[in-house]
């Protein structure tokens, strides 16, 4: 039976640093706690493809906050 090697072995053998944290890597020169515009498009596409119906589909997503409010600006934004 094969033995697949270890993190800390292949960082050793390539000479790679690896990183002990399990976070998503931050975008550069943005505050992560943002919402970009183009999250905000993935996560209406997201609620649009699995809500049951048109008016599902506004509920959800004035629940999540992805509706654009009064001022033109989505709560997730804000």
């Amino acid at each position: 039976m094969s033995r697949m090697p270890s993190t800390h072995t292949l960082s050793r053998e390539t000479g790679a640093e690896l990183s002990r944290s399990s976070s998503v890597p931050m975008q550069r020169g943005v505050d992560p706690h943002r919402v970009t515009a183009e999250q905000l498009d993935r996560a209406r596409l997201a609620v649009a493809r699995s809500a049951a119906g048109a008016e599902d589909c506004r509920t959800l997503l004035d629940m999540l906050g992805l509706i654009e409010g009064e001022d033109g600006i989505a709560p997730v934004r804000r």
